[in-house]
This record gives C-alpha cells, structure tokens and sequence, in this order.
C-alpha cells in the first residue's frame, strides 16, 4: 500500500452556546487541521490536529510543507523504522527554526503521524489498540524518537518496560471487555450557568458517569467556590470531581484560590497556572498535597514533559496526541511517565477518538493504571466511527484504524 498522494482539509465546527468554554479560551471554535494519506487503494490514513479555530489554516499549510516526503512511500516499510522518519520531520532544517517542536509546525507533525499510524492499522485490518499490542517491544520503540531523551529513557530502557509488562497482559486484558472508563468533562464548561451545571450534573449521574470535571477560573473566585460546591453537593460524596483552571491563575493566585477549593475534596487542579512554569506547578503541587496537579494539554513536546516528570511537578500526565507529535511521541512520554511512576489520564482534543486506542495499549502493553479517559460529545456527528459510552464506560472500537474518520 504506497502513499501516493496528501490531501489537507480545514474543518471547524461551532458549537452550542457556552460549550467548550474555560477561564482563557471563552468563545471556542473546535477545529482540525486533516491530513489525508491517499494511496493507491481505496484506503486512506486520516490524522488530526486539534486547534480553536483562527490559525487552523497555518496548521494546514505546515502540514502540507512537512509531509512531502512520505510521497511515493509504502507504509510497511515507512513504519518499519518510523523513529528515523519522525525525527527528520520534527527537524526539517528551516520549519525547525519555527519551534522547535512546538507550535504549528508540531501540531503539523502531529497530524501527518496519526495519519500515518491510522492507515498503518487500516493496511492490517485492525484498530489502532490491536495493531499496538500486536506490535513487539522493538518494533513499537522503533516508532519512537527518544532524541533529547537519552539520560531519562534509553532504547534499551524503553524496550524492557515493555518486555517487563508482557506476561502479565492476560490480567489487565478484561478491560477489552468491561471498555474503558470515561469521565464527564461537559457538566461545568465556565460559560455555564449556576442552574445549568446542576441539570448537568444530574444528567451526567444518570447516564453513569461517577467523575465530573468542572472549570474555574472566574474573575471574581467566589464564584468558583459557590460552583464547586454545587456540583459536590449534587454529584455527592463518593462522586469524583476534577477541577480546571486552564493556566488562568498566577503562583501565587493558584496557591491561595486551591487551598479553598480543597474544601470540596478535588481529585485534582488542572493546569493552575501556565503551562510552561515547571517550578510554578511544583510550588504548588507541594503547597496543595495531598490533593492532586494535572497538567499536560499544553505541553508541546516530550522534552518539557521529561522536565515535569525528573521535577515531581504533576501528579497526573495530560498529554494529547492532537497536540504533541502524534501517536509516536504520546507513546514516548507514556514511557516517560510509566517509568516515573506517573499516571497518564490524556486530554481529548481529538473528543477521545483516538485516545480510546492509546489508553488501551497504555494499560494492557504497558501497565498504565487503569483510571479514565477525558469524555467530550460536542463533535460526534461529525465523525463516522464516533467514540461510544455506555453507563460511563468507552466501548471498545473494532473498526480498522484510529477512529479519526470524518463524516465529510
């Protein structure tokens, strides 16, 4: 199967009023910037990049600048050794001065790699998860650019945590019957109403969800406390409840607005402050402890999550395949991470289409605690394959691919 062609399209969706609102992005526009593989079949390789809407356009341009090389390249033999490729992408000499890894050309790359992984599955006729675990130690590090990374994780590191989890993959591989957990991000987006999160709330109960997120960082912080103290109220004791600030507050705003959160018994703050201050969040992981900072959405490369990890400055990892280089490096720092004993509870830029494939191999090929998976429904007409929850919990997806297939 040859890659004879890249297409890219431009997509945005608007969203119902208040959705997908926080404390610094108020009046969101849900988009992707696509790359499509065509090939010489009728299979194609679909990849997304998560952005809000203004400058999805430049995501687009880079991708098609970054991706002209995968031209004439058949897909067995490009993933045989995709490590090589991903790193002469990331440092295309003149798009590198642009980030270095982050930024539009990142999430460029992001989109090119999903694409590349998603019609590597379709090629095999299976999902993205089966086609992970039904991958060896070697050939999945061989997927991964551990560059930057050699004091922290070697190849040979990379490869024993996954030859370690091995034998034991028959305990963990019920999840593949009982789905994987989702929690309710959509209850508290911060345009919403005092009266709106509560209906929420209720809502979210009855179809099963038992984790909720709400946002804050408002302006006036008592309308945080009131808010959380709602949605404690109505969800109940046992219930767990995130909080996410969205990198609205300073260190010291943070430090003084979580202490009273604490009163609602958070299972953790997410992104307190902005999300490149490392010493910031570890300040205020120690302040808060022991309740939880997770962070990770705004990320933008295994090198600044490597940073978090050696410094002990998050609890939870957030990463985002939508965000950072793709499935190659999401699974990179999943190493990270798992041999920093760190948690990875993903973000869903992708509205958990993908991450339904990457928590799964995340738990069963590399003994990831099996906690939840971020679940946002605003785009599920949109795709052909939409992620489903039942009772709270993510069916696990049979189609071949990544899930990332779109309606139009």
């Amino acid at each position: 199967m040859y890659i004879h062609s890249i297409e890219v399209s431009d997509k945005r969706f608007d969203l119902a009023e208040g959705a997908g609102s926080d404390a610094t992005h108020t009046n969101p526009q849900y988009s992707y910037a696509v790359c499509i593989l065509k090939t010489n079949t009728h299979t194609e390789g679909i990849g997304l990049a998560f952005t809000l809407g203004a400058g999805n356009d430049l995501v687009c341009k880079a991708i098609q600048y970054l991706s002209e090389g995968l031209q004439g390249q058949e897909i067995e033999a490009l993933m045989a050794n995709f490590g090589v490729i991903y790193r002469q992408m990331a440092d295309s000499p003149s798009l590198r001065w642009l980030g270095p890894h982050k930024g539009v050309v990142h999430l460029a790359l992001s989109a090119i790699v999903n694409a590349c992984f998603d019609l590597w599955a379709k090629s095999r006729q299976v999902p993205l998860w089966k086609l992970l675990l039904d991958l060896s130690p070697e050939a999945l590090v061989n997927t991964l650019d551990l560059s930057y990374l050699e004091e922290e994780l070697t190849r040979h590191e990379a490869i024993d945590i996954l030859v370690s989890h091995q034998a034991s993959r028959h305990q963990r591989s019920h999840i593949l019957e009982s789905g994987y957990k989702g929690y309710d991000t959509s209850v508290g987006w911060f345009n919403f109403s005092d009266d709106k999160i509560v209906e929420n709330t209720q809502k979210a109960l009855e179809k099963g969800f038992t984790a909720l997120k709400l946002k804050v960082g408002s302006h006036d912080p008592e309308r945080d406390f009131r808010r959380a103290a709602l949605i404690r109220q109505t969800a109940g004791d046992a219930a767990t409840i995130m909080l996410d600030a969205n990198q609205k507050w300073n260190v010291p705003e943070a430090l003084a607005i979580c202490q009273k959160l604490s009163d609602i018994n958070p299972y953790w703050i997410e992104e307190p402050t902005h999300p490149d201050d490392v010493f910031g969040h570890l300040a205020i992981a120690k302040a808060i402890a022991p309740y939880k900072v997770a962070t990770g959405e705004h990320i933008p490369n295994k090198v600044i999550f490597k940073n978090f990890l050696q410094a002990q400055a998050m609890d939870f990892c957030q990463v985002d395949a939508v965000r950072v280089g793709g499935v190659s490096e999401f699974l990179t720092i999943s190493l990270l991470a798992k041999k920093r004993g760190i948690p990875v509870v993903p973000h869903v830029g992708d509205m958990g289409q993908i991450h339904q494939h990457l928590v799964l191999f995340n738990h069963i090929g590399m003994g990831h605690e099996n906690l939840f998976l971020e679940y946002i429904p605003h785009l599920r007409p949109y795709f052909i394959h939409p992620a489903r929850i039942i009772d709270g919990y993510y069916q696990v997806p049979q189609e071949a691919g990544s899930s990332c297939d779109l309606t139009s």
